[in-house]
This record gives structure tokens, C-alpha cells and sequence, in this order.
């Protein structure tokens, strides 16, 4: 390293390196936390799929008539 160099060019160089240190940094964070949402994204994919042979629920409603459709009691 040249000791002789003037401030501003050791200056320039150092915000240089920081700035190629925090985009590397910041590129490799991008592509881990997409690895990381692909991954649960696969997970829950391969989690939603039905199992062959499972129980299958049919829910109904009775509906109770209502009122005094012709009684035969007398009062």
C-alpha cells in the first residue's frame, strides 16, 4: 500500500470498498431469503396435497317445519 498517497484518494478508496462490501452483502441476503421463502413455498405445496384414501365428511342441514301444518288435535 502506498503511504505517500493523498487523503482523498485512500478516502475515495475506503467508501469505494464499503459500498462493493455492503452490495455483496446485500445480494447474498437477497438470495438467501429467497432460497428460504422458495423453501416454505415447496413445503407447503407438497404439505397441501390430499393423502389417497382419506375421510371424506358430508355436512347437512335439517330443516324443522315450522308452525301447525293441520293437527288433528282439537282444543
Amino acid at each position: 500500500m502506498n503511504r505517500l498517497s493523498p487523503p482523498l484518494d485512500r478516502r475515495d478508496r475506503r467508501r469505494r470498498r464499503r459500498q462493493a462490501d455492503l452490495t455483496r452483502w446485500g445480494i447474498l441476503g437477497g438470495v438467501v431469503l429467497l432460497a428460504f421463502v422458495l423453501g416454505i413455498a415447496l413445503g407447503q405445496a407438497l404439505n397441501d396435497n390430499p393423502k389417497p384414501g382419506g375421510t371424506i365428511t358430508l355436512e347437512r342441514t335439517l330443516r324443522v317445519p315450522t308452525g301447525n301444518p293441520g293437527s288433528t288435535a282439537s282444543p
